[in-house]
């Protein structure tokens, strides 16, 4: 396995299983994508079952850590509960970003249905800024319209301002792919769609065997090609 990936992706899925008393429970799909130096993608680990937590996290990453992936540059992932400081703990040299489009859903959820679309289009202003310091100038003005309506959301980016936009640090023709999951998304939605016609699952070991069976799909469709 290439001793450096440039970016790693991680994202969850919840899916539904028949357990050992023949009750059905959600159970959690990690999968974990990189982004090599060439710009190759490739699904370098999953894990099926539990609930999503930033220890199982911890515990993924630091197998691929075992098996050869010693550096990582950027980690890009949704704000789960401690999965920055699990992530830091195996990659204590990496950056990271916080989704920025979960982000924005998550924000525009806690807002009224009638004031969502211009906060989506403020939000927008802000992560589409050309560099930070124009992001800023963005958020400032978005600050001022919205903080009284929506304190707890604003300050929500405030709070997380550096994580939100690590990307901006980056080179611009690689800023769409990093900014969010969304690399990973394809393979979730195509993970979920091979599910969906099951219900449920009667075991893990059968989730497991579809989810293998979609990752080599997409490893061979993406190998040789960006």
């Amino acid at each position: 396995m290439n001793q450096k990936i440039p970016v790693t992706v991680l994202s969850g899925y919840f899916y539904f299983a028949l357990n050992s008393r023949d009750t059905v429970e959600k159970e959690v799909i990690y999968v974990v994508l990189g982004v090599n130096e060439e710009g190759f993608r490739e699904i370098l680990d999953f894990f099926v079952g539990g609930q999503e937590s930033a220890h199982v996290w911890q515990e993924i990453l630091q197998q691929l850590y075992n098996r050869g992936v010693k550096e990582v540059l950027l980690g890009v992932f949704d704000g789960l509960p401690g999965l920055e400081e699990a992530f830091k703990t195996v990659y204590p040299k990496a950056d990271v970003q916080r989704c920025v489009v979960h982000k924005v859903r998550n924000t525009l959820h806690r807002v009224r249905k009638k004031d969502q679309f211009e906060v989506a289009e403020g939000l927008k202003l802000i992560y589409c800024a050309t560099n930070k310091e124009m992001a800023l100038q963005m958020f400032q003005q978005f600050e001022s319209k919205w903080s009284s309506k929506y304190p707890r959301e604003v300050q929500s980016w405030d709070n997380e301002w550096d994580v939100l936009l690590t990307f901006m640090e980056y080179p611009s023709r690689i800023r769409s792919v990093i900014y969010t999951t969304h690399a990973i998304e394809r393979t979730i939605k195509e993970i979920r769609k091979r599910l969906k016609p099951m219900n449920s699952l009667s075991s893990l070991e059968a989730a497991e065997k579809v989810v293998y069976l979609t990752i080599q799909d997409f490893n061979e469709k993406w190998a040789g090609r960006k």
